[in-house]
């Protein structure tokens, strides 16, 4: 058995599985460090069947860099009492298993991958908007992270005062990406949730103009098969057509592909395996730790 954590902005879900037909699952509250990572690592060790490895996906940003002092930290995150946090380090030390560590969106398209709406495809990008926006690509079937990971949520994009005088809410940037469309920027704007807005609110219209030029930025840059778009703001079955509307505005039919210009509705989707892709694509990455393990103790062997 796997054992994942994806570990949001919002809660922690953990499981424990092989697969989406065995997937067992918890989630908590994400609180300080001590008491999320508590509940977290009770679970596991009072779990029935001891997991082989663990697979974490994070928010953050995170260090990547496996050569790095700070490898497996959560580090200059805005989220009080997380920044640089050795996430990766507290459950190692304490559950003993080989862990592989990522970013939350990069497990989330790794769940998709495996068993989702990326399957059978090298080129696929994975944003969840919400409490933040953060994205994942494939590439050549690979996952993406390079100098750190990417940062998909802090595209610099066009804003225009007139219509929009919204500052925007991100800390660094205030108005790229997440500072004008993720779930606090829209909350703030309209002091109310998204989710409590109706579907005709101008609210919407802005919404899918500031993502669909995120996703027009992503696909001439990238040339993804397919978007998959997730996360609490997403939850608005309105919104995905609103989005392909726009996106084929802004392209204005300069990629000429068959589902560029007749099949939007493919290109951009949600993701299969709903708002379990997170944690199962822990597994995936669980998955990816035993087997280094193994070959590191083959290697010794020799």
């Amino acid at each position: 058995m796997l054992g994942g954590i994806e570990a949001g902005g919002t809660k922690f879900v953990c499981g424990i599985g092989t697969s989406p037909d065995d997937l067992h699952t918890e989630q908590f509250p994400t609180s300080s460090p001590d008491l999320t990572l508590k509940q977290v690592l009770a679970f596991f060790k009072e779990a029935r069947t001891r997991v082989q490895a663990i697979g974490i996906g994070s928010f953050g940003p995170v260090d990547l860099n496996e050569s790095s002092s700070t490898f497996g930290y959560i580090t200059s995150t805005p989220k009080p009492g997380w920044a640089n946090f050795d996430l990766l380090g507290a459950v190692r030390e304490v559950l003993q298993v080989p862990v592989a560590f990522d970013t939350d969106v990069n497990a989330s398209l790794l769940g998709e991958a495996q068993w989702g709406a990326a399957r059978e495809l090298s080129e696929a990008i994975y944003m969840t908007i919400g409490t933040g926006i953060g994205g994942g690509a494939l590439v050549h079937g690979r996952i993406v992270h390079g100098l750190v990971h990417p940062e998909m949520g802090h595209l610099q994009i066009p804003h225009d005062l007139a219509r929009d005088p919204f500052p925007g809410v991100c800390l660094y940037h205030k108005d790229c990406l997440e500072g004008l469309a993720s779930g606090p920027a829209m909350q703030e704007r309209w002091k109310t949730p998204a989710g409590a807005l109706p579907p005709y609110h101008p609210g919407w219209e802005l919404e899918a103009h500031y993502l669909a030029l995120g996703l027009v930025n992503l696909t001439v840059t990238l040339s993804p098969q397919r978007i998959l778009l997730g996360g609490g703001v997403m939850q608005q079955p309105h919104l995905f057509e609103m989005i392909r509307k726009e996106f084929k505005r802004l392209l204005n039919d300069y990629i000429r592909h068959d589902d560029l210009l007749e099949h939007l509705n493919h290109f951009i989707q949600p993701p299969a395996l709903g708002s379990r892709a997170g944690v199962l694509g822990t597994l995936v990455l669980a998955r990816h730790a035993l087997a280094k393990e193994s070959r590191m103790l083959a290697g010794e062997r020799a």
